[in-house]
């Protein structure tokens, strides 16, 4: 209202002075132009003021991210761990979260060989990712050790520890950048036929062929160009590159549809060969070959064994196991039903 009132005030005041002719119509022409043309810089001007107070509030939100200090810290004249050699003991007393009501673990007892596939499997909330989490040591257990060739990962140095360890997960973390750089994260000095091979063995040396610059092409924050199934194959040749002792999977495959589970499965069964592998699995069709299964609740292993031993226990993994099984055929039968109508 009030431009449109200024304007109209300065056509007024115009006209007024050219009928008495202390302007010319040009004169007064000039000067509209003039006024309208500095209309758009006054606006954008007003549009920097608020770029710059959110400039500012990123980079005080950046600042405090970088000031934070690690809560979880080498400590003095740490031992570096330079091959992972006998085996992983968890002798978990007691865990709980800072602001947790309920320890989320508690009273873990559990070997892994080397060499060992070991499943995890479970209801949501009974404590399998908390407990992988504490292997690469991302928290510190309240009660209890964590052992790996009889050292306490509390006397490891951190980089020695997390060099030893790869960690593939449900939800992939890929970068704004290009594929190649992508695969060889952990380990940049990696050479470029080391780096086609692992894509090979993860079944995704085909689909980046298509891609419009091959493993140059940028595949977007999160990785957003590629598909589910896409994703999951980088990060699984990201962790073959790497050619860490221990893996972690942390289900892998359950997000995904089932074609792209087979080539990622397939992928998968690569990446564990000659490694101590750490899998939670929310399909157990995925894990029927483990060298032993864990079954977790309330944050307590309460069954352990091989798949056909658990299954002839008629425990909560025989429960888990016909629970899906019938899901499974339902999903079929509802599938038939369909084709055949």
């Amino acid at each position: 209202m009030i431009g449109a009132a200024a304007g109209a005030t300065i056509v007024a005041h115009g006209g007024y002075l050219i009928i008495h002719g202390q302007i010319t119509a040009g004169d007064f022409t000039s000067f509209i132009l003039s006024f309208f043309m500095l209309n758009d810089p006054i606006k954008k001007l007003n549009g920097f003021n608020l770029r710059l107070q959110e400039g500012a509030a990123s980079i005080r939100r950046i600042f405090e991210i970088m000031d934070t200090e690690a809560e979880i810290v080498s400590p003095p004249n740490a031992v570096k761990l330079q091959r992972f050699e006998k085996g992983i003991d968890l002798k978990i007393d007691r865990f709980q979260y800072p602001l947790a009501e309920e320890p989320i673990l508690q009273n873990i007892d559990l070997h892994v060989d080397r060499g060992e596939v070991v499943a995890l499997v479970g209801s949501s909330g009974s404590g399998k990712t908390t407990m992988v989490n504490l292997l690469p040591r991302f928290h510190d257990i309240d009660k209890g050790a964590i052992r790996i060739d009889d050292y306490d990962l509390r006397e490891l140095d951190l980089h020695s520890l997390r060099s030893q360890i790869a960690v593939v997960t449900q939800e992939t973390i890929l970068f704004n950048d290009s594929i190649a750089n992508n695969i060889t994260y952990g380990h940049p000095e990696c050479s470029q036929e080391r780096m086609i091979d692992a894509a090979m063995a993860a079944n995704a040396h085909q689909f980046i062929l298509q891609q419009p610059r091959g493993y140059d092409t940028l595949i977007g924050e999160k990785g957003a160009k590629l598909s589910g199934g896409q994703r999951q194959r980088l990060s699984i040749a990201r962790a073959l590159v790497k050619d860490a002792p221990i893996l972690i999977l942390d289900e892998a495959t359950s997000a995904l549809d089932s074609e792209s589970e087979i080539e990622v499965q397939q992928a998968i069964e690569r990446l564990m060969q000659n490694r101590t592998t750490i899998v939670i699995a929310h399909r157990l069709s995925t894990i029927r070959h483990a060298h032993r299964i864990c079954v977790m609740e309330k944050g307590q292993i309460i069954e352990m064994g091989s798949h056909d031993e658990l299954l002839a226990l008629g425990g909560r993994y025989e429960q888990l196991h016909q629970m899906q099984f019938r899901a499974h055929f339902a999903d079929y039968a509802g599938a038939a039903k369909i084709a055949t109508s």
